[in-house]
């Protein structure tokens, strides 16, 4: 009874984000049905004393990440520069390799800091127009963009400055940099298999004489001619972003040390902070507001003539995504809370190993939501500490910890209900029954990587 009580919040969850109710508005009035079934006279203040506490604290880490990163992918489009680099890599690879141009383009795009809904936009028409040229069918060009989206560059890439990346820094005291070598590693494993996989499928597809198809919806309009922003310039904001979210890494926690304290006048007790779990978030904060600036600056014609309406578009949308991951927070933290959640925890428990537990856990809840980042928030919020001291007394570096749940909260996330997949689905106009074939093999190829990365680390003890 108790696993059922611990098990049907999540599952209805499962089922809200589904049918595409919003989080926001299903997340506390289920966490609070939970409170309710155990006691119903607890649930005000746990309302207000926990789940609206743990938002409140989501957001305070977190917003000004999600702020700065809507703004940068937003002026990276209107300023041109997108489209440009897009360009560019396709006239480079040429309709002969048009896979592997649409990968690499999502993928500079995702590591440059630019939102995966972002890069969804900005690639598809250049990918539409690719594959029609090739004869590839369309229905494969949804996973093509993912392996480049939503994959290695989301969570393995050392330094990537999305938010997969982001959230296990505030838990293990890292850096967005942590594990280099099994990040490079695994990135280098899921963009192989990823390839091969897709080009073993159109081929298939060749040998059957399945070309781009017709009687397609939500076709593009052939991308615009105009001029576009010389490539090196396009590139620039990208490369900014990148450098210095390397050298804020190295620089301050040497200026500032371990902790920080501030007295101002107005205050009766100084400002504390600690220097190491908030180190990694400035660091990515500065080199986003760095690429951002660099974007304003060059691109300034096109971005002033669109840039109050680029604001209010990117505010809205890292609201929206904010709102979302912080309500899953608060979700997790009230479900933690309560009995039926010992049974859970207590069958977790049963995997001995620190980081086969912590991968099965993320990558679990990261499906049961559709969401890489609140499943492992929901994780972390509820086991991080337990993650941290079985990994510290079996050895294990912190570092580890924070690659190996960061690449499992984007294993299993990319289920049918999964907010990105599903805006990428009606974005090209098509269905889940025509591409997400494709998508779910790119799931499990990430899904088991984590797996063989855990093998890997025992093995040679790379970090």
């Amino acid at each position: 009874m108790s696993l059922l009580l611990a098990a049907l919040p999540l599952l209805l969850l499962m089922l809200v984000a589904y049918r595409g109710f919003s989080v926001i508005v299903a997340a506390p009035i289920l966490a609070m049905l939970a409170v309710a079934l155990y006691d119903l006279g607890a649930v005000p203040a746990t309302f207000s004393g926990l789940f609206m506490a743990k938002v409140a604290d989501f957001l305070g880490l977190y917003f000004p990440v999600f702020l700065m990163g809507a703004l940068f992918g937003k002026l990276i489009e209107i300023s041109g520069f997108s489209s440009a680099i897009v360009a560019a890599v396709i006239r480079a690879a040429g309709p002969h390799r048009s896979m592997i141009a649409i990968v690499t383009v999502a993928a500079l795009l995702t590591y440059g800091g630019v939102s995966v809904y972002v890069v969804v936009f900005a690639v598809y028409p250049f990918g539409a127009a690719l594959f029609r040229e090739s004869g590839i069918p369309k229905r494969l060009l949804p996973a093509t963009i993912g392996l480049g989206a939503f994959t290695f560059t989301m969570d393995a890439l050392p330094g990537t400055p999305q938010i997969q990346n982001i959230i296990p820094t505030s838990f293990f005291g890292t850096t967005t940099w942590a594990a280099p070598g099994l990040g490079l590693i695994a990135s280098l494993l899921i963009f192989g298999a990823g390839m091969a996989y897709l080009e073993t499928r159109r081929k298939q597809a060749g040998r059957l004489g399945e070309g781009y198809g017709d009687m397609l919806v939500n076709e593009p309009e052939p991308p615009a001619g105009g001029r576009l922003p010389p490539l090196a310039l396009a590139v620039l904001p990208l490369l900014v972003v990148a450098l210095a979210n390397l050298a804020l890494t190295m620089l301050l926690p040497r200026l500032l040390g371990d902790s920080q304290s501030v007295t101002l006048p107005g205050l009766a007790h100084p400002i504390m902070i600690d220097v190491k779990k908030q180190g990694a978030l400035w660091a990515v904060q500065g080199a986003l507001l760095l690429g951002t600036l660099t974007t304003v600056i060059g691109g300034y014609r096109n971005v002033a003539a669109r840039f109050n309406e680029g604001v209010r578009t990117a505010v809205g949308g890292a609201l929206l995504a904010a709102m979302n991951t912080a309500s899953e927070y608060g979700f997790g933290a009230v479900i933690a809370s309560l009995p039926a959640f010992i049974a859970v925890r207590e069958a977790l428990s049963r995997i001995s190993d620190p980081l086969l537990n912590e991968a099965v856990t993320i990558t679990s809840l990261a499906g049961i939501t559709g969401s890489a980042s609140g499943g492992m928030s929901i994780a972390l919020a509820a086991l991080g500490q337990d993650f941290a001291r079985a990994g510290d007394a079996t050895g294990i570096p912190r570092e580890v910890l924070h690659r190996i749940a960061s690449m499992a909260s984007g294993g299993m996330d990319t289920l049918p209900h999964n907010g990105a997949i599903i805006t990428l689905l009606a974005v090209t106009g098509l269905t889940h029954r025509q591409a997400y074939r494709d998508i779910l093999a790119l799931t499990g190829i990430k899904t088991a990587t984590v797996f063989v990365m855990i093998a890997i680390y025992y093995a040679t003890g790379i970090v």
